[in-house]
């Protein structure tokens, strides 16, 4: 028999918050940045921006996708793309500047 790799194609998303103070995202395929103010992941359901005050990795499970941090949670945001994200920023600012 042929051996599948399911752990990465089929990631189950779930978010567990204790007191805004640690948090657990499963469904994680990628953390693409991270410092103690933002954490910026790709999950099974859409990127997922958590912000925070003092946020730390505590651990990273790569093969089940499940990410654990600590910190002070402030916010959770779905975002569609992240290459949109960045523009709506840029365009922000010039909007601002140009009213």
């Amino acid at each position: 028999m042929e051996k599948t790799d399911d752990t990465i194609n089929n990631y189950n998303h779930g978010i567990t918050l204790v007191e805004r103070k640690s948090l657990i995202v499963t469904g994680v395929k990628k953390i693409e940045n991270f410092d103690d103010e933002e954490f910026l992941m790709e999950t099974s359901m859409g990127f997922l921006v958590v912000k925070g005050e003092d946020l730390e990795l505590i651990k990273l499970d790569t093969m089940k996708g499940n990410v654990s941090i600590k910190g002070t949670i402030k916010g959770l945001t779905y975002i569609e793309d992240i290459k949109n994200k960045d523009k709506n920023k840029e365009q922000g600012i010039f909007n601002r500047l140009f009213k």
